[in-house]
């Protein structure tokens, strides 16, 4: 596999992956009408800001079965793009149940956790990867959309998982938090561990993408 389709699927596996559990959220909490459709809208719109330099952001086996006919990708990233983009959706399923825990007042404290740990690690991961795609490439240089694209992640993110884990998705927000006692002081690495990580973990991938050293 040549480093360039390792890059492709990459995308298309995070960007499905975060496509699905973000609808699941939409589905099984029953956020109807307009108001999940937008929340779904601005998902996709956000991650094709993200990789359709990169892959063409599919996130979809429809879509890329159609762009393979249209003439637009080879027969292999066909196969390995439908693969990955499955297994994105699969993952995303399976991870969505850590992220309800919550709303069960029974659940033990360290399942509790976990939900809030997982919860800000895939918003943190999103936030800055769509800040890094927007707002740091030459090719986006002197755009007008990077407010809006990386202001959404964080209304996302509150709606989805702000009853799991405030939502704060920045270090400097959750030590607010901290201090004015919404977030206890033992419970903090819940919350900065996975933000730390998710951003090194963004910023990684990022300048793999893009051949930066």
């Amino acid at each position: 596999m040549t480093s360039n389709l390792t890059k492709k699927i990459l995308v298309e596996f995070i960007g499905t992956f975060i496509l699905c559990i973000i609808i699941c959220f939409v589905v099984i909490n029953k956020i109807e009408g307009l108001y999940g459709s937008f929340i779904v809208s601005l998902t996709l719109m956000i991650l094709i800001y993200c990789g359709k330099s990169i892959s063409g952001a599919h996130y979809n086996p429809a879509v890329t079965i159609s762009i393979y006919y249209r003439g637009y990708c080879s027969k292999r990233e066909l196969q390995y793009y439908v693969f990955f983009q499955l297994i994105g959706s699969v993952t995303a399923s399976i991870l969505y149940y850590y992220l309800i825990i919550p709303v069960n007042a029974n659940y033990e404290i360290f399942e509790l956790n976990m939900s809030a740990l997982i919860s800000e690690f895939i918003f943190t991961f999103l936030l800055v990867s769509v800040i890094l795609n927007v707002a740091t490439l030459d090719a986006t240089e002197g755009n007008y959309y990077f407010g809006f694209a990386i202001a959404f992640v964080v209304f996302l993110g509150g709606i989805l998982v702000g009853d799991i884990s405030l939502a704060s998705f920045n270090p400097a927000v959750t030590s607010a938090l901290i201090l004015t006692g919404k977030i206890n002081l033992l419970d903090s690495w819940i919350h900065i561990i996975p933000q730390l990580l998710s951003a090194l973990l963004a910023t990684f991938l990022f300048k793999f993408y893009h051949k930066i050293n």
